[in-house]
């Protein structure tokens, strides 16, 4: 039996499978959309995108293999019009800010879904772009201080407990080189040291552990 054409045909793309049944039951007592397609990783969403064209696509970021961010530009090389929403636990700026800029319509933290799925598939399928109001702040709080990819390497060497010799030796630097790194990671953070530096970095979602 064919899908009605009335309905917003959905793609859930998430690798825990109670999260993806969940949102199957808010969805298929809808009248006005339908899950379509399931994948649990990035490959199988870009094989079930392609099988079923799906009007709206929800997605995860952190998954084995090919992660979300990833799967978006690769969908919307293939499908310029493909409408995404990004549903996700992380609440930094900066992986809103990397989905955004892949081509994701919308960003939906998972605690927020039993309140504002439906609604938000309803507004990124009729062409609007969603985001939620404490990250939109964030991305105010935080317009210019934007970390060179060497930044995000070191900071993410500190993260996992090594000294600026020892991240010197991996990423084949002076350590001075890495000593100036460090010194500009707390500067742009407003950090007050290494650590504080981390736990921004974390919350923030430009490193993870």
């Amino acid at each position: 039996m064919s899908i009605d054409d009335s309905l917003i045909r959905i793609l859930t793309v998430d690798d825990h499978p109670l999260l993806r049944k969940g949102i199957a039951a808010l969805v298929n007592v809808e009248n006005d959309m339908k899950l379509v397609a399931e994948a649990s990783n990035g490959e199988e969403a870009i094989e079930q995108f392609r099988l079923y064209r799906p009007d709206v696509t929800l997605m995860d970021i952190q998954m084995p293999g090919l992660n979300g961010i990833e799967t978006i530009s690769q969908i919307l090389k293939e499908s310029p019009n493909a409408r995404i929403i990004v549903l996700t636990t992380y609440s930094g700026d900066v992986q809103a800010v990397r989905s955004l800029k892949a081509g994701a319509r919308a960003y939906l933290l998972k605690r927020q879904v039993h309140r504002e799925l439906l609604d938000t598939i309803r507004a990124v399928h009729s062409g609007q772009k969603r985001i939620p109001q404490e990250i939109a702040l964030e991305l105010v709080d935080h317009p210019t201080d934007d970390l060179t990819p060497r930044e995000v390497d070191v900071m993410q060497l500190i993260a996992l407990g090594n000294s600026n010799k020892q991240i010197a030796d991996q990423l084949s630097l002076a350590e001075a080189s890495v000593k100036s790194h460090v010194a500009s990671i707390l500067s742009k953070l407003g950090a007050n040291d290494r650590a504080h530096a981390v736990t921004i970095g974390l919350k923030r979602g430009i490193i993870e552990l």
